[in-house]
């Protein structure tokens, strides 16, 4: 919300210096975001007049001119190239020394094709003013020489721009600023009243409203014989102050009330209304063409204005093209109404457009203002473009917006940490505009300005269906109270200042301080070390993707695509944080980092609700180490991250068995599972299915896993013992069996480790084979196992008698015969 100084002072009666009144915007929670002061940078240029102006010598398209710019500079020589340079024209002088912002050069004293200029005479655009033009600046016939252009053009008053919370829509107007600079007792708010204006005449164009929801109530009246043009220059200078555009006096006049009075208010030109009737409803898919020049289509749940030959404005957002008001405009019709802020929020969203209007609409509006201000728009239109107002018309009624709240003096020290006397807090709350009702010692009940939305309203509770339906009512009620209570407390406090509120440590629950992370926060920030020490890199992405990308990883249900997308491009939760890393992965290998590792920490969404994740990719070749050669990645190396993360987090490896099934972005015959039980799937690796490498632009090998973190199970609680560590040296064996291709190596390494479970202690799978010397569809498999003798050391017939148990294992259950 931008306004300057002296726009400020049209309302407020002040002496308060402007760091006065910023300290004071901080205190009250109207953040000062920046103070411009615009004057500064053209305070040196000075108006001038031109005494004469003679063809240049030497150059047919400059001329010599002699310039007065006041003392000092009483007759100036200065060479200018302008074709609109001539005796007697008053002009912007820049003397030397002087910084040219639109240019960015600083003028020198010296010759132009042999002859002497003593500056610059300069075009609005120069000054970083105005826009291009063809010459230099003219000013008005009776402008003195000499005179600071930032004095003579008002640039010599201060912008300043605050921030404004969602809640305080009455901010959004200076009045509404200077009211609450009031009541924090930085000046008296200046009375304003808007005359009424009487009509003469039955208004040619009249409302029809069946769009009550959207539109409880519209006004109107016509103002006819009324001449459009240019503004006169305070309007100019207070719109182009904020950085708006003047446009018109009809258009610049609903600006003006936007900003002066947070009022929005839309014109239309009555020869363009065709039927002599508006009509507040519904859109119906209809297209129009807005004032910006886009079209746009508008919808069921949209609020627009129609006559017969359609849509005329997108009602509260933007007014039609078709209607609007022109310099040849003689007849206008002004509209002044209440919509539901909601409706318009959600309009405006779907449009893709935010204006000055729409964004105070949103905020909430003061309900009871709309007579007041159709009264002061139409009394300043025929002040500055003459007409003859006609009789107000309207459709619907205005909404039940009194409301009332009560206070609790002793509650602003409790709940606000204040000490504030009862007196002074009924004070500062009348300074806001809040009325006595009823007062004792303890409470007093006030009711609530029109102009505050946001205090007292009804709040919106989501109450479990099981509850009974007194008590929901009871709760209800008394939730609004105090809600309502809080709302007096902040605005108390606020006035006070809010730096005034002493900082008070919240009590200590507990002597001890309780975990700052849950066991599933810790088990996850362990899993992101673990990785990060296997050589990942950590990635963060959004949980938003595109519709197509989950698609292609098996998770793009309607439930979860946004309807209001940040992007177009990501409006479906994603279904795995596989999604972003393929496509991180394909960024660096682009920019020639295929050989790379990602991975991400983070939630994964589907029908069934939201889970965290580890997951990560590995692309290209792993590293090239002296007597190692660089391979491609392959599907064991994301095996063996998986297995560290879930054995690292208390996953015994014993408990896990690998089955294939992998989901359908894997490779179907190059990717596993992790199961831990027969039904629980604690993660996924492998090989990415080559569609998807394919739609991702990948041309190097690619292996991925997932990691389920909230299906691991809870970490048992033991009590930790010294370990026994044994005297005798373990022993090795390894055993070589031809089994059929179709057994998983999982079932044999647990028969092995089935076979002798005191002396096994470990089961190692070190070789794969198919070729000569084995049958057709069998393999070998070399295994290694560790004996660790306990009390004694084991003999050779002991041993043998163990290998003997392991081999009638692995053959009763595999069928394997050893080779």
């Amino acid at each position: 919300m931008k306004f300057t100084l002296s726009w400020l002072y049209d309302h407020l009666d002040t002496s308060a210096t402007l760091a006065e009144i910023c300290a004071r915007l901080n205190q009250i929670g109207l953040e000062v975001e920046s103070v411009e002061n615009r004057g500064a940078a053209v305070a040196p240029f000075l108006t001038a007049r031109i005494l004469e102006a003679e063809r240049h010598p030497d150059a047919d398209r400059l001329q010599v001119c002699r310039v007065d710019a006041g003392p000092g500079f009483e007759n100036v020589q200065v060479v200018c190239g302008a074709p609109n340079a001539r005796a007697g024209l008053p002009v912007i002088f820049a003397p030397p020394g002087t910084y040219v912002p639109g240019l960015d050069i600083t003028i020198k004293a010296g010759k132009i094709r042999g002859q002497a200029s003593g500056g610059m005479l300069c075009s609005l655009r120069e000054l970083g003013l105005g826009e291009e033009s063809d010459g230099i600046a003219e000013l008005p016939d009776d402008t003195l020489p000499g005179q600071s252009y930032a004095d003579f053009a008002g640039l010599d008053d201060v912008v300043i721009d605050i921030a404004i919370t969602p809640n305080r829509g009455d901010a959004l107007g200076v009045r509404g600023v200077a009211r609450d600079l009031a009541a924090a007792g930085l000046g008296k708010l200046r009375p304003w009243l808007a005359s009424a204006v009487e009509g003469t005449f039955t208004s040619p164009v009249v409302w029809e409203n069946t769009n009550l929801p959207a539109c409880p109530l519209v006004l109107g009246r016509t103002v006819k014989n009324v001449k459009n043009g240019p503004s006169p220059e305070w309007l100019k200078r207070k719109l182009e102050s904020i950085g708006l555009r003047p446009v018109s006096a009809l258009v610049d006049i609903t600006n003006y009330f936007c900003f002066d009075l947070g009022r929005p208010l839309h014109v239309f030109d009555v020869n363009k209304v065709a039927g002599g009737r508006l009509k507040v409803c519904q859109g119906a898919g209809e297209t129009f063409r807005a004032l910006d020049g886009q079209d746009y289509i508008v919808t069921p749940d949209d609020c627009v204005i129609t006559d017969i030959n359609g849509v005329q404005s997108l009602a509260g957002i933007m007014g039609g093209e078709a209607s609007g008001v022109s310099d040849e405009t003689t007849d206008v019709f002004i509209e002044c109404a209440l919509f539901d802020p909601v409706r318009i929020a959600l309009s405006a969203r779907r449009a893709g457009v935010s204006s000055d209007s729409s964004y105070r609409f949103e905020r909430g509006i003061d309900p009871a203002f709309p007579v007041a201000a159709l009264e002061a728009a139409t009394r300043m239109i025929m002040d500055l473009c003459g007409g003859e107002a006609s009789e107000v018309v309207s459709a619907g009624e205005a909404p039940a917006w009194q409301r009332e709240a009560t206070l609790r003096f002793a509650r602003v020290r409790d709940l606000g940490g204040l000490d504030v006397a009862a007196d002074e807090s009924v004070a500062l709350l009348e300074k806001l505009g809040f009325e006595v009702q009823e007062r004792n010692e303890t409470e007093v009940r006030v009711s609530v300005p029109s102009w505050r939305n946001d205090i007292a309203q009804q709040p919106v509770l989501s109450q479990g269906q099981e509850l009974d339906a007194a008590l929901a009512t009871a709760a209800a009620q008394g939730v609004a109270q105090i809600e309502a209570e809080s709302d007096l407390i902040e605005e108390i406090l606020r006035l006070k200042g809010l730096d005034s509120i002493p900082a008070v440590p919240l009590p200590a629950l507990s002597v001890v301080p309780a975990t700052a992370l849950t066991p599933k926060q810790t088990r996850l920030a362990r899993a992101g070390r673990i990785l990060a020490v296997r050589g990942l890199v950590e990635t963060v992405g959004f949980s938003f993707v595109s519709h197509e990308e989950a698609l292609r990883f098996g998770g793009a249900p309607e439930a979860l695509r946004l309807l209001n997308p940040i992007a177009s491009d990501l409006d479906q939760m994603r279904p795995t944080p596989l999604v972003n890393l393929v496509a991180a992965l394909q960024r660096n290998s682009a920019r020639g980092r295929s050989d790379i590792g990602l991975f991400e920490a983070g939630p994964a969404f589907s029908a069934e609700g939201q889970q965290m994740v580890v997951a990560g990719v590995r692309g290209g070749h792993t590293p090239r180490y002296p007597g190692h050669e660089s391979q491609a990645v392959s599907l064991w190396d994301v095996k063996a991250d998986a297995l560290d993360v879930l054995t690292q987090l208390g996953v015994s490896p014993d408990a896990l068995s690998t089955v294939a099934d992998a989901p359908s972005w894997y490779h179907p015959g190059r990717s596993g599972l992790l199961c831990q039980g027969p039904k629980t799937v604690l993660a996924c690796f492998g090989e990415l299915h080559p569609s998807i490498l394919q739609a991702a632009g990948i041309d190097v090998p690619v292996v991925a896993f997932e990691v389920f973190m909230d299906r691991l199970p809870e970490p048992k609680v033991r009590k930790k013992s010294a370990p026994k560590l044994s005297a005798f040296q373990p022993v090795h064996r390894d055993f070589a069996f031809v089994v059929s291709r179709d057994v998983p190596c999982e079932n044999l390494l647990k028969a092995v480790r089935n076979a002798e479970r005191n002396l096994i202690v470990a089961v190692n799978l070190f070789d794969l084979y198919e070729g000569a010397h084995v049958p057709e569809g069998h393999r070998s498999v070399g295994i290694e196992i560790v004996l660790q003798p306990v009390d004694k050391s084991l003999t050779d017939a002991e041993i043998e008698a163990v290998s003997e148990r392991v081999v009638a294992a692995v053959s009763k259950v595999t069928g394997a015969v050893l080779r």
